[in-house]
């Protein structure tokens, strides 16, 4: 059994030296960034990290404000946007098609003023699923 359980486990590949895999998170890229000390002392190497550093901050950098720049506001999120109603809908709001969000109560397109074209998006829906096919032209003889 013993030997069972030794052929089921991958073996470790890692060194304690091998760069982590890098995270497209960019808070986690921005921490790994500054806790990674420099361990080379030659000086080519150092000059070279400090480079590939420079050259990484301005691409964290804009990854970071393009985040914080798309967060709404806190009280649009958390509150009914139908009909006066503005009950707290915390995790479980709906959000409709016309993009506002919804208690369980005025979820429906019927309860709220939706202003969502249903109709027109099932026209678009089915003219691009079924294109139109026109047969070839006959020569008459």
């Amino acid at each position: 059994r013993e030997k069972e359980e030794t052929d089921l486990k991958a073996p470790e590949t890692r060194s304690r030296c091998s760069p982590l895999p890098i995270s497209s998170h960019p808070h986690i890229a921005v921490s790994r960034s500054m806790d990674i000390p420099d361990l080379d002392v030659s000086g080519g190497s150092e000059t070279r990290i400090s480079s590939a550093s420079s050259a990484e901050k301005p691409d964290l950098e804009s990854l970071v404000e393009k985040h914080a720049g798309s967060k709404r506001p806190r009280e649009e999120a958390t509150r009914c946007s139908g009909s006066g109603c503005r009950k707290r809908v915390g995790l479980i709001g709906f959000r409709c098609r016309c993009g506002d969000l919804f208690c369980s109560e005025h979820r429906y397109s019927d309860r709220h003023d939706c202003n969502y074209d249903y109709k027109k998006a099932g026209r678009e829906a089915i003219s691009k699923e079924n294109p139109v096919i026109k047969a070839c032209k006959l020569v008459k003889i």
